[in-house]
C-alpha cells in the first residue's frame, strides 16, 4: 500500500495550489519542500496580471501596489505608454507572504507539509521518492520543484533557463509614478529586458533577465541606476537572484506515475518569463486529471493532462514565441525605429484596449489585422516571423 495518494515535490505557489485542490477532493496528499522556509529568498518580480484573482485566492493584504499602466522605453528612450482607466492592469505582491499563505491553505484542507526535505532520487515507475534518511511512496508524484526539477530530471528532460537579478531600492523621495511599471529594452539583453516595478512613490523593484551570469546582470543593474538621474542616489535595500525556465513546447510533462507543473514544466510566457497564472490554471487541470486517474485506478489517464494543457495554451504561447523572435532579431537602431513608429501610430491606445499581461495574442492579432506590424517592421522580416 502506498504512503500517499499524491506526493508533491515543491511547496511553491503552484505546488501548494495543486495540493489544495487534490486535498479538497479527499485524496491523501503530502508536500515535500527542500527549503526550511517557504518563499525565502524571493526569486521573482512579484508582478501579476489582474487575472490572478480569477484563477486563485488573493486576499488584499498581500497586494503591495496596484498597477494601472505601463511604459516601454527604447534604447534611445523613446517611450510608449498605455493605461487601463478604471481597473488595475496588474498587482505587485508580497510574494513571500503569499507563498506561505497558499501553503497554509493546502495544509488547512488536509495536505501534510514537510519542510527541509530535499528529494535525492525519484522513481517515476514505482512512485517512490528517496530522501537522505527515508523513502516514501505515492500513487502519483507531482513535480512542482522549479526550473531544475529533480522530477523533471527523472523524465530525462534537459534544463533550459536564464538568470535573473533584482534590487529592492529606496530613493527617499517621490521618484516613481506608482500607477505605472516601466520596461526598458535593448539588443544587448534581448530577448530579456529590464524593469522598474514601483511598490510606492519612493521604493521599487529594479531587475532584469538575460543570458548572462549573476555578476554581469548585477553590473548591468548598477550601471542602469548610475545612469538614471532619478535613481543614481537610491539605496539598495536587498538583492535577489533567480532563474527563469525557458518555454519548451516539446517538453514531456507526463511520464509513468509522474507529472510536472509550473516552472518544472516550463509553463512560462516566452515574452516575459512569468508563469504564475499559467501555473495556477494548469494546477487545476492537473488536479482534476489526477483525481480521475486515482479514482478509476487507471494511470494512463494522466496523459490527458498534457493534452489539455497544450490545447489551452499552444496558440497563445506560439504567438508569444513569434513576438520574442521578433524582438531578438532587432538591433538597437531597429528597436528605436520600431518603437518610434509605434508611438507615431498611437499604438498605446490599441494596447490600452487590447493589452493583457497574460493573453497577448488578441493584441497581436489586432496589430496584424490593422496593418501596424507590417508598417513598422521590414516586410521580409514580418513575413518570416509571423508567416503572413
Amino acid at each position: 500500500m502506498k504512503n500517499y495518494d499524491v506526493a508533491v515535490v515543491g511547496a511553491g505557489p503552484v505546488g501548494s495550489t495543486f495540493a489544495r485542490y487534490v486535498a479538497e477532493k479527499g485524496l491523501k496528499v503530502a508536500i515535500f519542500e527542500k527549503k526550511k522556509e517557504i518563499g525565502v529568498p524571493l526569486q521573482c518580480a512579484g508582478l501579476l496580471g489582474k487575472k490572478i484573482k480569477d484563477v486563485n485566492v488573493l486576499p488584499d493584504e498581500f497586494i503591495l501596489n496596484e498597477i494601472y499602466g505601463a511604459c516601454l522605453y527604447s534604447p534611445s528612450s523613446t517611450m510608449i505608454s498605455m493605461r487601463k482607466k478604471e481597473e488595475p492592469l496588474a498587482y505587485v505582491l508580497d510574494r513571500v507572504a503569499y507563498d506561505k499563505y497558499l501553503a497554509q491553505l493546502a495544509v488547512d484542507k488536509g495536505a501534510e507539509l514537510f519542510l527541509n526535505h530535499r528529494a535525492e532520487k525519484i522513481d517515476i515507475e514505482n512512485g517512490e521518492i528517496h530522501f537522505k534518511d527515508k523513502k516514501i511512496s505515492a500513487e502519483i508524484i507531482v513535480g512542482a520543484d522549479g526550473h531544475s526539477s529533480i522530477v523533471s530530471e527523472a523524465f530525462g528532460n534537459n534544463f533550459k533557463s536564464v538568470h535573473a537579478s533584482q534590487f529592492l531600492i529606496d530613493t527617499g523621495k517621490n521618484s516613481f509614478d506608482d500607477d505605472y511599471f516601466q520596461v526598458y529594452v535593448n539588443s544587448k539583453i534581448s530577448p530579456g529586458f529590464l524593469w522598474i516595478i514601483p511598490l510606492s512613490k519612493s521604493t521599487a523593484r529594479v531587475g532584469l533577465f538575460a543570458d548572462f551570469d549573476y555578476q554581469d546582470l548585477s553590473g548591468i543593474l548598477n550601471d542602469f541606476l548610475e545612469n538614471n538621474e532619478k535613481l543614481r542616489d537610491a539605496k539598495i535595500l536587498k538583492k535577489y537572484h533567480g532563474r527563469i525556465p525557458i518555454y519548451d513546447s516539446k517538453k514531456n510533462i507526463v511520464n509513468n506515475r509522474a507529472l510536472l507543473i509550473g516552472d518544472a514544466a516550463s509553463q512560462v510566457k516566452p515574452t516575459t518569463g512569468g508563469g504564475l497564472i499559467i501555473g495556477f490554471k494548469c494546477a487545476k487541470i492537473a488536479a482534476e486529471v489526477v483525481h480521475e486517474s486515482i479514482s478509476s485506478q487507471n494511470i494512463d489517464i494522466l496523459k490527458n493532462y498534457q493534452k489539455k494543457y497544450r490545447k489551452m495554451y499552444n496558440t497563445e504561447l506560439k504567438m508569444q514565441l513569434k513576438v520574442q523572435n521578433t524582438y531578438e532579431s532587432l538591433d538597437d537602431d531597429n528597436l528605436d525605429s520600431v518603437i518610434l513608429k509605434l508611438n507615431e501610430k498611437e499604438v498605446g491606445k490599441i494596447v490600452s484596449e487590447y493589452g493583457d499581461l497574460d493573453s497577448q495574442s488578441p493584441l497581436m492579432i489586432k496589430l496584424i489585422k490593422s496593418g501596424v506590424i507590417f508598417s513598422v517592421l521590414p516586410n521580409l522580416l514580418s513575413r518570416k516571423i509571423f508567416g503572413l
